[in-house]
């Protein structure tokens, strides 16, 4: 069984709590895969927890295979699960039938944030999901440039709780379609909301489709630092880039043979992955905002520069704070192949406002190995590298 593999993507897991149906496992590879599930509020005293081979399962699929498997309660993050939403799985006819999340653009993590709130002693709770890939939305190559994955990443969910871990009403909001921010006026499981993810590129819906078969309560207990982008949390669950990368590959968006030249996306694993940190200045004059794309020479041919936005205005990062990025590089690359790693100020548009921007560090840079998961970072830097339309480029890391 592979998600690389039509015919053979997933098998799915039904699971039941004293026979309510809380939740599904899509299970993408025959590989051991560490997973972690919410099951929903219970009562106190004992409880059967039921496993099931369910319907959505590929037809070449079996059996699943589950060892150590165990039911905790965890008691710090109790006030982050109490609010977690359920996620029921996409319907949409455009994209496949009602089992079509255990195959294509399948939720696979999920983690929280809590930031603070106007009134003092509340806090807000953020729900965030990454999904296997999107099928509609950002392309594939800018998805790589601007974003350095292929997978989704989506706030789903936002509350505010006061000083006792009670919801405030009216500030449950989710990220409905089109990317705007709607109040929450769905049902909800306890203090579970229960959304759907309605749109091909994986925004809500509070009204769900009455019969819909699959649903997903990832575990969100999770979190990031507030230095790092929203790729760490998949850098902690590595796994997540096996799939990321199976899918593109299935779906057939890879090109094939892999070429650096080309805006194609071509094998993930040509791929450095990188994340960067970047504060952009103030204006000088009019005209677009300037964004920042990394550029790699090889010790091969140094006067070749290979471009995170293969010289493409839009796909430099606009964005501030920490951002992750990919440069594609000949087939075979290795850490030792790299000569100097650079950073490179870019117009997003029509004319120049002058602004700076400051590069201020280089948290991490892999490689995928033969099997699509990340090997070891071998990129770190922290300093200040600014950058002008008078000076558009600068040195960050040489080996």
């Amino acid at each position: 069984m592979s998600w690389a593999t039509k015919g053979a993507e997933s098998a799915v897991v039904s699971i039941a709590v004293d026979g309510r149906h809380v939740t599904d496992l899509v299970v993408p590879a025959s590989d051991p895969t560490p997973r972690s599930l919410a099951l929903g509020r219970v009562g106190r005293g004992r409880h059967k927890v039921t496993f099931r081979f369910a319907k959505g399962s590929a037809p070449a699929a079996r059996r699943v295979r589950l060892a150590r498997t165990g039911v905790r309660m965890p008691s710090a993050d109790q006030l982050v699960l109490r609010y977690a939403p359920v996620v029921v799985g996409r319907t949409l006819a455009v994209t496949g039938d009602a089992y079509q999340n255990a195959t294509t653009d399948t939720p696979l993590i999920a983690w929280h944030e809590t930031k603070p709130a106007a009134t003092p002693g509340h806090k807000i709770l953020e729900y965030s999901v990454v999904w296997s890939n999107e099928d509609g939305g950002t392309d594939t190559p800018a998805l790589m440039a601007r974003w350095g994955r292929t997978t989704d990443i989506e706030w789903i969910y936002r509350v505010e709780v006061d000083a006792k871990g009670n919801r405030v009403d009216g500030t449950g909001v989710y990220q409905a379609p089109n990317h705007a921010t709607l109040q929450f006026t769905g049902e909800y499981e306890a203090d579970h909301p229960v959304l759907q993810t309605c749109t091909v590129n994986n925004n809500m819906c509070d009204a769900v489709t009455p019969g819909s078969p699959l649903r997903f309560m990832p575990d969100v207990t999770a979190t990031r630092p507030e230095d790092r982008t929203r790729e760490y949390v998949m850098d902690q669950q590595p796994w997540t880039y096996r799939v990321m990368a199976q899918e593109m590959l299935r779906e057939g968006k890879i090109e094939s043979p892999s070429d650096p030249a080309t805006t194609a996306v071509g094998d993930q694993r040509t791929y450095l992955f990188v994340e960067f940190a970047k504060t952009t200045g103030a204006a000088t004059g009019t005209g677009s905002v300037p964004g920042v794309a990394l550029g790699v020479r090889l010790k091969s041919d140094p006067s070749r520069l290979y471009r995170s936005d293969h010289d493409q205005p839009t796909w430099s990062i606009d964005r501030d704070g920490p951002v992750a990025t990919t440069v594609e590089l000949p087939e075979g690359t290795t850490a030792s192949d790299i000569a100097s790693v650079e950073a490179i100020r870019r117009p997003t548009g029509l004319g120049d406002n002058g602004a700076p921007a400051t590069v201020a560090s280089l948290n991490r840079g892999f490689f995928l190995d033969g099997s699509y998961l990340p090997k070891p970072s071998f990129l770190s830097w922290k300093g200040s590298v600014t950058l002008t339309p008078d000076d558009p480029s600068g040195v960050l890391w040489r080996p």
